[in-house]
């Protein structure tokens, strides 16, 4: 019979096409990952990759292992978090996922929340890029997840949770901060974002087209403080979340809110889970004390 940690690689292998990187993912060496599918191949008597020198392709049986594998892997997870919740789901240590946007300036008042309400509770948090923190998510390597939609993933349960706005900001000293400006003052302007990995730079794109802005591709930023720093040198323009300019981790040092006519950008934010886990009523709980949490802040005006 296939071993679990055999299926976990092969469902890791999977979701990545690279040996190196499942590897990387599993903390286990290449070798050893290569050594473990092979055996699973020979004990299930069928191919289940075609193997090359840019990664590893599924065959068709392969499709349909992974396919039953992920069904397996999430019964395990299910037997493994039953085993260990409390009749109120709302103890032990969760770990959870979020993106650098969000995490650092959100989640502080949000967990101090949740002591109060559940002092049983632990939380395990780790940044990451959302659509690689979805994937560990299925993979039974999250618990739950916290980030800006869209959050991919067919096994996922995804709750919406509250819209963010999105702030156009300049170095306080531009001429786009003395006053209200038209949408078609913005044309030609700089705009920096963040890699393409993350979601606010496909946002800040999506604005860059809409307004005939140039979104620079030399300068891509690391955090949102390395964008707000940038800004304010006068780089250029830049987007950012709202709940970060609030924040004592973000704020408005240097930089000022552009008041654009019509501007309505903003993100929306979830929470999600595997869809039938055991947790999901604990889950719910966090749901509702993130959007109070979130909603309570954003009813603050900026300073």
């Amino acid at each position: 019979m296939p071993t679990i940690r055999q299926l976990q690689y092969l469902v890791t292998l999977a979701d990545t096409g690279s040996f190196a990187e499942a590897a990387r993912i599993s903390h286990v060496s290449q070798p050893a990952l290569s050594q473990q599918i092979k055996a699973l191949e020979e004990r299930l008597g069928v191919r289940l990759l075609d193997r090359s020198t840019t990664g590893a392709i599924l065959t068709p049986i392969g499709r349909s292992i992974v396919s039953k594998a992920r069904g397996v892997l999430g019964e395990v997870r299910a037997i493994t978090e039953l085993a260990r919740s409390a009749a109120t789901g709302l103890s032990g240590t969760l770990r959870l996922g979020t993106t650098p946007t969000l995490g650092p300036y959100l989640l502080s008042p949000i967990i101090a929340d949740l002591h109060r309400a559940a002092p049983g509770l632990r939380l395990y948090v780790r940044e990451g890029i959302p659509d690689e923190q979805a994937r560990a998510l299925s993979r039974g390597e999250l618990d739950v997840m916290l980030g800006p939609l869209p959050i991919r993933g067919d096994d996922l349960e995804i709750e919406p949770l509250f819209r963010e706005p999105l702030d156009l900001v300049a170095a306080v000293d531009s001429d786009l901060a003395r006053g209200t400006v038209a949408p078609d003052a913005l044309a030609g302007q700089v705009l920096l974002s963040l890699d393409t990995r993350h979601h606010l730079h496909r946002e800040t794109r999506d604005i860059a087209e809409a307004h005939g802005m140039a979104l620079s591709p030399d300068y891509e930023g690391t955090s949102l403080d390395s964008l707000h720093m940038m800004a304010a040198s006068g780089l250029g323009l830049t987007v950012l979340p709202r709940l970060y300019l609030q924040s004592d981790v973000g704020g408005l040092s240097g930089i000022a809110v552009v008041d654009v006519e019509g501007w309505r950008a903003h993100r929306s934010v979830a929470l999600a889970w595997r869809r039938g886990t055991s947790m999901e009523a604990a889950f719910r709980v966090i749901a509702e004390h993130v959007q109070r949490s979130a909603r309570r802040m954003l009813e603050r005006d900026l300073a």
